[in-house]
């Protein structure tokens, strides 16, 4: 019976809830052993996918060595919608089908991003800290209403932070590089060159894949063309920015502050000098992950993979389609 591997640790915790799926699709469940840490590395990704032959994946390393090493493993189905730590090449190489688990955590992203904003306008950690401290700040908030929410990709994700952005009264304009006119005319989003976003934008949130030609395109150039007092947002992809660029600009006063989901490294290192500023809120790249979204992308993987072992092609969950000619799994 061929073995499905459950790496992410806190979903083999509710593995009963999906194991139906696999079960099913006559697959054999093992887990990743418990170990100290929550992420295995390569080597140890290595050693636990002896005789597996698909994955529901977190973000583990999947590199060209893990595939070399592994020749076997025929899915990696990503707990999620991204998939960076996934060598696309590699695995289209060794004949594995790599998916992703599309509509099950644009509304926790949303959500994370709101809280985000509405934590560094609302000043809320340092007024918790200093109430906890004994003290009764009564610094002015910052207005969400009115200002402009400026989108830097209008996805999935980014129409889930569009539609809230209307409710709290913002206007919004975005930038994408192949846009849903439709939508748009139907919110009244306005659509605008990324040079234009960064001028006009209040509050600027990043909704970008991971690219080569998105590596860094928060940078000391488009920083610079940011509006005077705006926010940056990210809750999508940590090397979209450059923190040095971003840590000079924040330093000098040049944008008012960031809230930050996600980090060029992580964990984020302990010296990592943006930890130091009283005008950034962190949080440990949590935002597309709450017990709703976790149990929808979990599922979604584990359809994925039964699909893929009854010979269907799930083909809106299959980021590497070119595969498709040499997949094989009998």
């Amino acid at each position: 019976m061929p073995k499905v591997l459950i790496v992410p640790r806190e979903v083999a915790k509710f593995a009963n809830r999906f194991s139906d799926v696999l079960l099913n699709a006559g697959l054999e469940i093992v887990v990743l052993p418990p170990a100290e840490a929550n992420l295995p590395t390569e080597d140890e990704l290595i050693a636990a996918l002896a005789g597996v032959e698909a994955t529901v994946a977190g973000s583990e390393p999947y590199s060209p060595r893990v595939f070399a090493a592994h020749p076997q493993l025929k899915v990696v189905a990503r707990v999620g919608v991204g998939y960076d730590a996934v060598d696309l090449a590699a695995a289209t190489k060794s004949g594995a089908a790599v998916t992703i688990a599309p509509n099950t955590n644009q509304g926790s992203v949303a959500e994370h991003a709101f809280a985000l904003m509405l934590a560094f306008t609302r000043h809320i950690p340092a007024r918790h800290g200093a109430i906890a401290a004994g003290g009764w700040p009564r610094f002015m908030s910052l207005p969400m209403r009115g200002r402009t929410l400026g989108l830097a990709g209008l996805g999935r994700i980014g129409k889930a932070v569009a539609l809230r952005a209307l409710a709290f009264e913002m206007k919004v304009i975005a930038f994408d590089p192949f846009p849903d006119t439709a939508f748009c005319a139907a919110h009244g989003i306005g659509l605008v060159s990324f040079d234009q976003l960064l001028a006009e934008s209040d509050f600027l949130s990043l909704h970008l894949p991971m690219s080569a030609e998105t590596r860094h395109i928060i940078n000391r150039d488009t920083l610079s063309k940011m509006k005077p007092g705006a926010v940056l947002v990210n809750t999508s992809r940590g090397g979209l920015v450059c923190e040095a660029d971003l840590l000079t600009a924040l330093q000098g006063g040049r944008i008012a502050g960031a809230v930050l989901d996600v980090f060029e490294e992580e964990p984020t290192p302990a010296d990592n000098l943006l930890r130091k500023l009283p005008n950034v809120v962190f949080t440990p790249h949590a935002a597309g992950v709450d017990v709703q979204s976790l149990h929808d992308m979990a599922r979604s993987a584990a359809e994925a993979v039964a699909s893929l072992r009854r010979g269907e092609w799930p083909a809106e969950k299959v980021v590497n389609p070119d595969v498709r000619t040499a997949f094989r799994w009998s």
